[in-house]
């Protein structure tokens, strides 16, 4: 059977830069006087793990009064911009031009575009009139590695034919002044901007090979992630704590992903995941009872750009291609549903 080449990856991020002591003092200004136990849950700005992130708009846009329309023309210039940075570089990579791309696959979920991203970047990109669009939203964090995998079928479906998948996310749009609650905090400590692009192929080459890929979804779980939406944009929703739950979950459900990626029972050289926390990389660790201090790609990203939502894990892959891709890997990404995704990675 045929099976899909990851031919290249390529990440990007806007100028912006947010260090994180900088987004501590200004949370306090805004939030201390208006958000009980402030002291404490402000401790979280040092324990994530991030030193700094990237965000579409200085901090200082942050710290005024944002409604739909400030937001969405934010996404829409931020993104689009990320979108095309990130697609060429990863076209270039692949040695293609962009005409030569046949299906976009875009993973975006922190803002609404129609036309969607790749329309609006069509153009300046040179992307082919008759390249096909697939625009995806909502897998959230999951997006990275659920949108590889839907790339790699697509690939594989039309042998020879590129496919190019971008996942882009804004998610410092998230960062709400009008609400000072835990879960608001938390965000305004977590999240940065970036964009991540891969071109897969069908029939050799590249520098992996995709081997499988699965989900697994638990039931019950909708309060552990996603968006509430108003008048004045996106609101996190954190309503659970993810790494208890990953600790006792993942487990099992990981042994499924394999499963379900037609995995052949050899050793797993290395898990790849995203880093949606300092405490969730531990999480993973100990449920899947990885060395300590092993997913040492997923603490680098997380230190240098925050939680980029669906692109981040494919920062985590960059990273660990760039120093050598063990010959079976497994990535993998939680996200809103409540849900796994994972692709099994193997050698060119």
């Amino acid at each position: 059977m045929t099976t899909a080449s990851l031919l290249s990856v390529a990440t990007a991020v806007p100028p912006h830069v947010l260090r994180q002591g900088e987004v501590a003092k200004a949370a306090a200004a805004v939030y201390a006087d208006r958000l009980p136990d402030f002291e404490r849950l402000s401790a979280v700005y040092h324990s994530a793990g991030i030193e700094r992130r990237h965000a579409v708009r200085p901090l200082e846009w942050y710290l005024e009064d944002r409604d739909w329309p400030d937001r969405t023309e934010a996404y829409c210039e931020g993104a689009g911009q990320l979108f095309i940075e990130a697609a060429r570089g990863a076209i270039a990579k692949a040695g293609l031009e962009a005409e030569d791309i046949h299906t976009v696959v875009t993973i975006s979920s922190t803002g609404i575009s129609t036309p969607s991203l790749e329309a609006r970047a069509a153009g300046e990109l040179g992307l082919a009139s008759h390249a096909r669009r697939i625009p995806v939203f909502g897998l959230g964090c999951a997006g990275g590695a659920a949108g590889l995998a839907i790339a790699a079928r697509l690939a594989m479906a039309t042998p020879g034919a590129p496919v190019l998948v971008v996942a882009v996310e804004v998610c410092t749009l998230a960062f709400r002044m009008d609400k000072a609650d835990k879960a608001n905090l938390v965000a305004t400590a977590l999240f940065g901007d970036g964009a991540a692009a891969c071109v897969l192929r069908a029939g050799g080459g590249g520098v992996a090979t995709i081997l499988g890929s699965g989900e697994h979804m638990w039931t019950g779980t909708l309060d552990i992630m996603g968006w509430q939406v108003d008048p004045q944009g996106f609101g996190v929703i954190f309503d659970r704590a993810i790494p208890p739950f990953a600790r006792t979950n993942l487990p099992e459900a990981f042994a499924s992903l394999l499963a379900s990626c037609d995995w052949d029972g050899n050793p797993i050289d290395r898990v790849l995941c995203h880093p949606g926390g300092r405490k969730v990389i531990e999480a993973v660790e100990e449920a899947l009872q990885l060395p300590t201090g092993q997913l040492d790609h997923e603490r680098a990203i997380l230190r240098d750009y925050g939680n980029m939502s669906a692109p981040t894990v494919l920062f985590v892959l960059a990273r660990a291609l760039s120093r050598g891709l063990p010959a079976r890997t497994a990535l993998m990404a939680l996200g809103p549903g409540f849900t796994a995704s994972c692709v099994l990675l193997g050698g060119p």
